[in-house]
This record gives structure tokens, C-alpha cells and sequence, in this order.
């Protein structure tokens, strides 16, 4: 199973998706595919700040949310994310909490993270991570 990070889902949004990344998705089940609360407030956040935030939302709405399932952030997972963001900031190490609350949900369902932002993501230990967007 996979849980798509938020440049993931909005870079299949533009004129000119990645073709890797729509080539990996042809051979994924849909029941298989997953983003997260946290990338909905995202994309959400993203199209109130652009200069056209009825057609992201209506995007999102219509497009987005009807093809995937969604992911609550839940008790397990704010466990992890807690036991995540104290380790990395005992190691000197800063990760945006978003990104800390979207890897912490991944590991509460043993799911793959797929995302472009592998510099981030590859420092949380037990995280399994893919960059589908580069060949």
C-alpha cells in the first residue's frame, strides 16, 4: 500500500505530470492508494493562497478526493510523530511537522511514503520511502 505526499498528488495536478509517475500508478491497484488529512489541508492551504483557489478546490473536490482514500491522523499516530519529532530534534534535526504527521501515519499502517522529498523523509528511521517522480 501507498501514501502519497503532498508534492506527489499535486504534481499529477499540472499540465505536465511526471510521466514516471503516472506510469507507477498504472500498476497500483486504487484500493492500494492513500493520502493523508494532513495533504488535504495542503492543497487546501495552497489554493487559498494562489490567485485562482476555486478551480484548486474545485480540483481537489472534484478530481482528487473522490479517487483515493484518506487517512485520519489518529492516537497511534501522533505517538510515532511525537517519538519521531523528539529524536530528530535530540539529533539536531528539523522536519516540518506536516511532513513529520504524514510519515508518522505511513509507519501507523506499514505503507510505502511516495514522495519527491526524499532528502527529509530518508532521515526518519523505519520509514519505507520512494521518489516516484525521477526515473
Amino acid at each position: 500500500m501507498y501514501l502519497f505526499d503532498t508534492d506527489v498528488i499535486t504534481n499529477l495536478l499540472k499540465k505536465m505530470p511526471s510521466q514516471t509517475l503516472i506510469r507507477r500508478l498504472e500498476n497500483v491497484r486504487h484500493e492500494d492508494q492513500f493520502i493523508t488529512v494532513v495533504t488535504v489541508a495542503e492543497i487546501i492551504y495552497g489554493a487559498e493562497k494562489s490567485h485562482r483557489p476555486e478551480y484548486h478546490l474545485k480540483n481537489l473536490e472534484e478530481i482528487l478526493l473522490p479517487t483515493v482514500s484518506v487517512l485520519d491522523f489518529d492516537i497511534r499516530a501522533a505517538y510515532i510523530a511525537g517519538n519521531i519529532r523528539a529524536y530528530l530534534e535530540k539529533a539536531g534535526i528539523l522536519i516540518a511537522w506536516a511532513d513529520i504527521q504524514i510519515a508518522a501515519i505511513a509507519m501507523t499502517h506499514d505503507m510505502t511514503l511516495v514522495t519527491g522529498n526524499l532528502k527529509h523523509f530518508s532521515r526518519i528511521s523505519g520509514l519505507k520511502v520512494e521518489n516516484w517522480l525521477m526515473d
